[in-house]
């Protein structure tokens, strides 16, 4: 007998309500009492049931990026990188690869609103003739933390205050101010980009740094991101009062709906790459998430389009469900020394294995496309069928090999042992830059934005003056038009 024919389906119905076990059910309205009022008796295993699935219908909500809303498409390549990497899926110009993307936003929970200043995430799932392939980004290019020993930190200081459940900016406030290195992610944050209108007009970037090999085993630094043909859309804050007023999923709804009428969104895909022999050259760590990569010194390479032409067809199992991992790499691509990254390749792995389960890369939505083959199975929620006698590698009665041998980064290391911060901060100069760009009235916007959080009465005075500082040092004007606001003497 197939034991995948009778699975668990919306397509084999009963014409009549059963168990979980099959058992006819002939009445679904009323507990087993004794008499018309009760008690109820505990041997109803049929209200049991139901109240225990009912109770477990939810899984733990994701700790960030709880918030969020899934399509699928295809990514195709249009421009060829094969001397930068051999990865299979970018093979050539018009190979296609089946894709899943969601959208999120980060801090708030799973009801929260879309119109929220928030970084929203930007997760895309290739289904490669390789395995799958997650990346895993953010709409901002950049982060917090240069290191993944304060991601907890970062993240407990941006959620609301365990006492009154309320997020509170003194707090954000008070933790950044040990790392000035954030201020360049407080440049997107408090800027226009910091509420987007919808996910279609939204950029993605991977903001880590990766690692694309070729076949000869040549290794180069990679940043990838996510151009919309659309265009990019903000919310400012009367708008975004007045959307989110008026539908709190404004963005899931755009982004379904829009599909559905056949109006696909589609992004651009750029790489920047470096030659690692050659890092020496810039004035910042190009491993450091908190920096972005000149765009005059590292253009932009075009490498292919993502386009979304499919709603995803339950929430739970496609969204909910649906997990994300930076260490899903495939051969071509790997990873780099950047810290965050390094802390991120354990983190979200773990993370998929509390929230859902051990085997979660065995439901259909995380599940490679691609023929796959080991000895993982048992444990919570495992439903692969296996008719393996071995379980055990090698032997001479299981065929499985290894396959063939593809090229990592050959990086020779050296150095002690070590707790260090890296050598080149540069903590202003971006930020700077990237003030100096924006018209009067942006930058003015801005500023409010900056006044506003400084002005709770919880930041405290040493507070304030680090945070005008660090502004200061990044534009001498900026920090005097916010100082003066404040009735403060500005000093760097």
């Amino acid at each position: 007998m197939d034991p995948y024919k009778y699975r668990p389906s919306s397509t084999f119905n009963t014409p009549f309500w059963t168990t979980n076990s099959g058992t006819p059910v002939y009445n679904n309205d009323s507990a087993l009492t004794i008499g018309s009022r009760g008690p109820i008796l505990l041997e109803d295993y049929h209200l049991v049931e139901k109240i225990a699935n009912f109770t477990r219908e939810r899984t733990p909500e994701r700790v960030v990026h709880a918030r969020g809303a899934s399509a699928k498409g295809f990514f195709e390549v249009t421009h060829d990188i094969t001397h930068l990497t051999c990865a299979d899926f970018l093979r050539g110009p018009g190979v296609q690869t089946p894709v899943i993307v969601r959208f999120s936003t980060v801090i708030h929970e799973r009801g929260s609103p879309e119109t929220i200043r928030d970084p929203r995430g930007f997760a895309v799932k290739f289904y490669t003739r390789e395995g799958n392939f997650d990346l895993v980004g953010n709409n901002f290019p950049v982060f917090f933390i240069r290191d993944g020993m304060k991601f907890p930190d970062v993240i407990h200081a941006f959620k609301p205050n365990p006492k009154s459940h309320i997020q509170e900016y003194w707090r954000v406030l008070d933790f950044c101010s040990y790392l000035p290195e954030s201020l360049h992610t407080f440049m997107f944050l408090f800027d226009d980009v910091g509420v987007p209108q919808d996910y279609r007009h939204m950029e993605g970037s991977s903001v880590n740094t990766y690692t694309l090999i070729n076949k000869a085993g040549k290794v180069h630094y990679v940043k990838f991101h996510w151009k919309p043909t659309l265009g990019v859309k903000c919310l400012l804050e009367e708008e975004a009062i007045r959307v989110g007023g008026a539908n709190h999923s404004h963005a899931t709804q755009d982004l379904y709906d829009s599909i559905a009428a056949g109006n696909y969104p589609e992004w651009k895909l750029y790489i920047q790459t470096i030659d690692p022999d050659f890092e020496d050259r810039f004035d910042f760590d190009p491993l450091d998430g908190t920096k972005t990569w000149p765009e005059d010194l590292v253009p932009l390479q075009p490498v292919g389009r993502l386009v979304l032409n499919r709603n995803i067809d339950n929430f739970f199992a496609e969204n909910e469900q649906l997990a994300f991992s930076p260490s899903l790499v495939v051969p071509g691509i790997y990873f780099s020394d950047d810290k965050v990254l390094q802390a991120r390749i354990f983190a979200y792995g773990d993370t998929q294995r509390h929230r859902i389960g051990p085997n979660y890369l065995q439901l259909p939505v995380n599940a490679p496309k691609c023929a796959h083959h080991n000895n993982h199975y048992d444990g919570t929620m495992n439903f692969m069928h296996r008719d393996e006698e071995v379980d055990y590698f090698p032997s001479r009665y299981d065929t499985a090999r290894h396959a063939e041998k593809f090229p990592i980064p050959p990086v020779n290391l050296i150095g002690r042992r070590d707790r260090r911060i890296i050598e080149k901060e540069n903590n202003f100069k971006q930020p700077g830059d990237l003030y100096r760009t924006w018209a009067p009235d942006r930058q003015e916007r801005f500023i409010r934005r900056w006044i506003g959080v400084l002005s709770d009465p919880k930041v405290t005075h040493e507070v304030r003056s680090i945070w005008i500082s660090y502004l200061s040092q990044a534009d001498r004007s900026l920090g005097q038009k916010v100082a003066s606001h404040l009735n403060m003497r500005p000093s760097i």
